[in-house]
């Protein structure tokens, strides 16, 4: 969260951090109204005054969790990077803040990722947000020469089906140790130098033969 501005943003701020040590802790089943204010010596009324429900507080916690990701893209559309080395920066940079964070706390990791499934509503905003900004790093790339006969809503879908392992929390949990910003980097690669409408010759194939 930023820079709190008033004594309602202070306390605001120090509630997420206790919900997110309870999360960590305990799992989001353990994330209610009652145990935050025991946690953080108030009573419930006292919480109230700075969440109005249960929803509220997920809402504030979605953005404490989300906001270091969204200022990575945000940076990374400003930038004057070239659109090769801004759609892997744009992966990168995430997926090297998650896999630290996973391997720092395995467990509050697994407890995030259940809290997100939980609640995916609250979390929708930021997943069509990162397609938003990755939908301006496409219309670049199409500006630029290439996914030559492609849409933008179609190079997002793609692309997103080819880096999933790489921006996606409970996936990428079970594939930690197959993951590496090198191979990333060859999956941006191939995405620039291959992925158009062109048909090469995979849907050519109308039946099977022996070699």
């Amino acid at each position: 969260m930023a820079r709190p501005q008033n004594d309602i943003e202070t306390g605001q701020i120090r509630l997420v951090e206790v919900a997110c040590a309870l999360i960590e802790e305990r799992g989001g089943q353990a994330l209610t109204m009652q145990e935050i204010a025991v946690r953080a010596g108030m009573s419930p009324a006292n919480v109230q005054r700075y969440f109005e429900s249960k929803e509220a507080l997920l809402e504030a916690v979605a953005d404490h969790w989300f906001r270091p990701k969204v200022e990575i893209m945000e940076e990374v559309v400003g930038s004057d990077l070239p659109p090769r080395r801004k759609m892997y920066e744009f992966f990168a940079r995430r997926f090297v803040m998650m896999r630290d964070a996973y391997r720092a706390d395995p467990v509050a990791h697994e407890m995030y990722i259940e809290l997100g499934n939980d609640h995916f509503e609250t979390v929708r905003s930021y997943v069509d947000l990162a397609d938003h900004y990755l939908g301006m790093l496409v219309g670049e790339a199409i500006a630029d020469g290439f996914f030559a006969g492609l849409d933008i809503d179609m190079t997002i879908s793609l692309i997103n089906q080819m880096v999933h392992p790489y921006c996606n929390i409970g996936l990428m949990k079970g594939m930690m140790d197959r993951l590496s910003e090198e191979k990333l980097a060859r999956i941006i690669d191939a995405m620039f130098d291959g992925l158009s409408a062109q048909d090469r010759g995979a849907k050519g194939v109308t039946g099977l033969r022996a070699a």
